[in-house]
Protein backbone atom coordinates (compact mmCIF):
# COMPACT_ATOMS: atom_id res chain seq x y z
CA UNK A 1 0.00 0.00 0.00
CA UNK A 2 1.70 3.19 1.07
CA UNK A 3 5.17 3.82 2.30
CA UNK A 4 6.55 5.59 5.25
CA UNK A 5 9.36 7.63 4.36
CA UNK A 6 11.13 9.99 7.07
CA UNK A 7 12.00 13.30 5.95
CA UNK A 8 15.71 13.01 6.80
CA UNK A 9 16.13 10.64 4.84
CA UNK A 10 19.33 10.95 2.27
CA UNK A 11 20.32 13.79 4.24
CA UNK A 12 23.61 14.30 6.08
CA UNK A 13 22.90 15.18 9.92
CA UNK A 14 23.52 18.37 10.82
CA UNK A 15 26.36 19.54 13.56
CA UNK A 16 24.78 21.69 16.13
CA UNK A 17 25.56 22.68 19.20
CA UNK A 18 23.94 21.39 22.36
CA UNK A 19 22.01 22.95 25.16
CA UNK A 20 25.11 22.94 27.24
CA UNK A 21 27.50 24.78 25.08
CA UNK A 22 24.78 27.28 23.84
CA UNK A 23 24.24 28.44 27.49
CA UNK A 24 27.83 28.45 27.83
CA UNK A 25 28.33 30.65 24.32
CA UNK A 26 25.25 33.06 25.31
CA UNK A 27 26.12 33.76 28.76
CA UNK A 28 29.28 34.89 27.66
CA UNK A 29 27.35 37.01 24.56
CA UNK A 30 25.22 38.35 27.37
CA UNK A 31 28.08 39.74 29.28
CA UNK A 32 29.81 41.37 26.18
CA UNK A 33 26.59 43.01 25.16
CA UNK A 34 26.17 44.21 28.82
CA UNK A 35 29.50 46.06 28.52
CA UNK A 36 28.59 47.40 25.15
CA UNK A 37 31.23 45.31 23.13
CA UNK A 38 29.34 43.18 21.04
CA UNK A 39 25.85 43.87 19.22
CA UNK A 40 25.00 41.19 17.08
CA UNK A 41 25.46 37.26 16.80
CA UNK A 42 24.93 34.71 13.90
CA UNK A 43 24.79 30.88 13.87
CA UNK A 44 25.93 28.82 10.94
CA UNK A 45 24.63 24.95 11.30
CA UNK A 46 25.99 22.68 8.49
CA UNK A 47 26.96 19.48 7.50
CA UNK A 48 30.53 19.54 8.32
CA UNK A 49 30.61 22.03 10.98
CA UNK A 50 28.42 24.98 13.19
CA UNK A 51 29.67 28.20 13.81
CA UNK A 52 28.47 31.03 16.36
CA UNK A 53 29.96 34.23 15.20
CA UNK A 54 30.06 37.58 17.76
CA UNK A 55 29.59 40.97 16.19
CA UNK A 56 31.01 44.66 17.12
CA UNK A 57 28.28 45.77 14.61
CA UNK A 58 26.09 43.80 11.96
CA UNK A 59 27.81 45.38 8.72
CA UNK A 60 31.62 44.16 9.62
CA UNK A 61 33.46 40.96 10.13
CA UNK A 62 32.66 38.91 13.70
CA UNK A 63 34.94 39.69 16.11
CA UNK A 64 35.01 35.90 17.56
CA UNK A 65 33.69 32.90 15.90
CA UNK A 66 33.48 29.55 17.79
CA UNK A 67 33.63 27.00 15.66
CA UNK A 68 32.48 23.16 16.64
CA UNK A 69 33.86 20.34 14.24
CA UNK A 70 33.17 16.81 16.03
CA UNK A 71 35.77 15.53 13.27
CA UNK A 72 38.78 17.40 14.68
CA UNK A 73 37.44 16.19 18.23
CA UNK A 74 40.48 13.15 18.61
CA UNK A 75 43.30 15.43 16.61
CA UNK A 76 43.14 19.14 17.89
CA UNK A 77 39.79 19.76 19.71
CA UNK A 78 36.32 19.89 18.48
CA UNK A 79 36.05 23.80 19.17
CA UNK A 80 37.82 26.51 17.37
CA UNK A 81 38.17 30.13 18.38
CA UNK A 82 39.06 32.25 15.73
CA UNK A 83 39.78 35.81 15.91
CA UNK A 84 38.47 38.99 13.85
CA UNK A 85 41.26 38.54 10.74
CA UNK A 86 40.55 34.54 10.89
CA UNK A 87 43.72 33.16 12.82
CA UNK A 88 43.18 30.47 14.79
CA UNK A 89 43.53 31.72 18.58
CA UNK A 90 42.64 28.26 20.70
CA UNK A 91 42.01 24.67 19.96
CA UNK A 92 40.41 21.75 22.38
CA UNK A 93 37.59 19.59 23.40
CA UNK A 94 37.11 21.65 26.68
CA UNK A 95 34.29 24.63 25.78
CA UNK A 96 35.27 27.29 28.84
CA UNK A 97 38.78 26.66 28.27
CA UNK A 98 38.16 27.65 24.50
CA UNK A 99 36.28 30.97 26.03
CA UNK A 100 38.49 32.29 28.20
CA UNK A 101 40.29 34.64 26.45
CA UNK A 102 37.32 36.33 25.56
CA UNK A 103 36.32 36.09 28.89
CA UNK A 104 39.64 37.85 30.25
CA UNK A 105 39.05 40.41 27.80
CA UNK A 106 36.26 41.76 29.48
CA UNK A 107 37.67 41.09 33.15
CA UNK A 108 40.41 43.75 31.93
CA UNK A 109 37.75 46.25 30.58
CA UNK A 110 36.44 46.37 33.91
CA UNK A 111 39.14 46.77 36.60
Amino acid sequence: MSQIVPLNAGQARQVVFDRQELDRIMQLYGRMVAAGLWRDYAIDLGAECATFSAFRRAAERPEYRVVKDPKLRLKQGEYILYSEGGAPLKRGNDLAAILAPVARKLLKLTD
